[in-house]
């Protein structure tokens, strides 16, 4: 057994232990004794395994030596299932309780489950392509670590250390930078999947050597419904030692949307983002990055100090896997109720609109504002018509404030409002659309005539009967 998996094993059983119906005072009301006590430290030892772990491996490279074993592994555990009858769905075996979405999916109790050990940073060419090569396990935390330390970085890093690429790739990913450079999808070149039948395949956009790029272009959004990843090629580019931010509060809304679409449309921006307090206040963030640091601009001061960092920095965040796994069922349903976490991806056009509806469906500030250009390719998500479109996602997490708020009747209120403007919803959140409205809001032209192309349709589920409501708890 790999120690990664003994660790998580041994943390798994603790904590089933702890969430007996006794403890569950505890969890619920003094949850942040747990926090502190248990959670806190043990993501620290996770993450101090982890990152050792990929440091040593990289060092020795005997991460690209083992990688062709691993896939033949899965090749193995495909054909086999099918040799056994192909008499249940397939899925990957990563536990739902270690991925970043608040919700665990049920279908990992009834689909076969194919474990997909794929962890590590293959290959970093700085020269010639200027790509990082890299399995689907690998997280944002990861890669941070290895290519900052040679001055280099990705164009679209998302923040959270604990997203993975292939999460980024099989749902969405997306960050301050994407005004640029697109959503995570965008900065890829290449994927490596096994498919239903247990072949490999290698896919790349279209150009005058591509491979299967019709493949390419439907694995974003798939939720691993096409294909096992194995593998992603990926944009990376040179870094600066820092980034020089510029806070601009703004009042009014006409004033907030007309500032942030300019700011998200000058590319001299390296970063954009918003944050609105209402629908008359907001501060408009940019960043540029730099190497040279101006002195004594903390926002924190105390942020920097050694005590400060060395006795509580590294007790925060505790990781968000660790919390689903304690947070029971009653803790569960609370969420569900009376907490909101969705992001809506709108064009840019429609932003005063959007923020008009956000205000009168759930009426939860802050609320987070990145754009993000999308290019006109094929695939399950892109702009209405034949040229790339600037976009927005608002972002809304939190407490709504409405009066007798119920999450069904107010989500699909919303859904709606997204749906007609050509927006999208990001997958990993709650969705309370029925099959023919997620298709409506999605084009699934080319991604259902490769599941028939590729077999796919008695090997994996549908998107939609992955992420639909029913299919979470």
């Amino acid at each position: 057994m790999e120690p990664a998996v003994s660790l998580a094993v041994c943390a798994l059983l603790f904590l089933l232990w702890v969430r007996v119906k006794g403890l569950e005072f505890v969890l619920i009301h003094q949850r942040w004794v747990f926090v502190c006590l248990f959670l806190l430290p043990l993501s620290l030892i996770f993450d101090i395994y982890y990152y050792v772990r990929a440091w040593v491996v990289f060092k020795l490279s005997s991460a690209p030596r083992l990688h062709e074993q691993r896939v033949r592994d899965i090749q193995k555990q495909v054909r086999e299932w099918k040799e056994q009858g192909s008499k249940t769905f397939m899925c990957t075996g990563r536990p739902g309780w270690l991925t970043v979405s608040l919700r665990v999916g049920k279908y990992k109790k009834t689909h076969k489950n194919i474990m997909i050990n794929l962890m590590d940073i293959l290959e970093v060419d700085t020269k010639k392509q200027q790509i990082v090569r890299v399995e689907p396990l690998v997280t944002m935390g990861q890669v941070t670590a290895l290519l900052t330390s040679i001055g280099w970085t990705l164009p679209v890093l998302p923040e959270l250390d604990d997203l993975t690429v292939g999460g980024l790739i099989m749902g969405t990913g997306i960050e301050s930078s994407s005004h640029k450079y697109g959503l995570f999808q965008h900065i890829c070149t290449a994927y490596e999947l096994v498919l239903a039948d247990g072949s490999f395949v290698r896919c790349t956009p279209v150009s005058s050597e591509s491979e299967n790029s019709d493949l390419f272009y439907a694995v974003p959004w798939s939720c691993g419904t096409l294909g096992f990843l194995v593998a992603a090629e990926i944009r990376i580019i040179p870094a600066k030692k820092y980034v020089k931010l510029r806070f601009e509060p703004v009042c009014g809304l006409e004033a907030i949307c007309d500032r942030f679409t300019r700011e998200s449309q000058r590319q001299e921006n390296h970063f954009v983002e918003g944050l609105l307090y209402s629908l008359e206040e907001a501060v408009i963030m940019t960043g540029v990055m730099t190497d040279e640091a101006e002195p004594g601009k903390d926002i924190i001061p105390f942020g920097n100090n050694p005590v400060f960092r060395y006795l509580f920095g590294w007790m925060v965040p505790p990781k968000i896997s660790l919390l689903k796994l304690t947070q029971g069922e009653t803790l569960r349903k609370l969420y569900e109720q009376h907490h909101v976490v969705q992001d809506m991806l709108v064009p840019m056009k429609c932003l005063p609109q959007a923020l008009h509806t956000f205000h009168s469906d759930i009426h939860v500030y802050p609320i987070w504002l990145c754009p993000f250009i999308l290019p006109s390719q094929p695939g399950l998500v892109h702009p209405k018509g034949n040229e790339a479109e600037l976009y927005v996602d608002i972002g809304a997490y939190g407490e709504p404030r409405v009066k007798h708020f119920e999450a069904r009747s107010c989500m699909r209120q919303l859904e709606k409002f997204v749906r007609s403007v050509h927006g999208f919803q990001m997958l990993y959140a709650d969705c309370y659309m029925d099959r023919e409205e997620f298709w409506e809001m999605f084009d699934g032209s080319l991604y259902h005539r490769l599941r028939k192309q590729l077999g796919c349709q008695d090997a994996f589920p549908e998107v939609y009967d992955k992420i639909c409501k029913a299919a979470r708890h």
